[in-house]
């Protein structure tokens, strides 16, 4: 059972790391690029703009904390 929790701990630390804030943004950017992609639309201009809205949010947050 403990390989179980340890390969658990180490996605869980791969994924979300230090910034959990970033992991729910690209989590929430990968559900809308299949909104989209369902709609119809072509979908390709959601990631990149999502990357870049992380980016942007991260660097704030890491840059106001000091």
């Amino acid at each position: 059972m403990k390989y179980v929790v340890a390969f658990g701990k180490f996605w869980w630390n791969f994924v979300v790391g230090d910034d959990w804030v970033a992991a729910v943004m690209i989590i929430a950017a990968i559900g809308i690029t299949a909104l989209v992609a369902a709609g119809g639309i072509a979908s390709w201009w959601v990631m990149p703009l999502a990357v870049l809205l992380v980016l942007v949010v991260s660097l704030r947050r890491a840059t106001a904390a000091g």
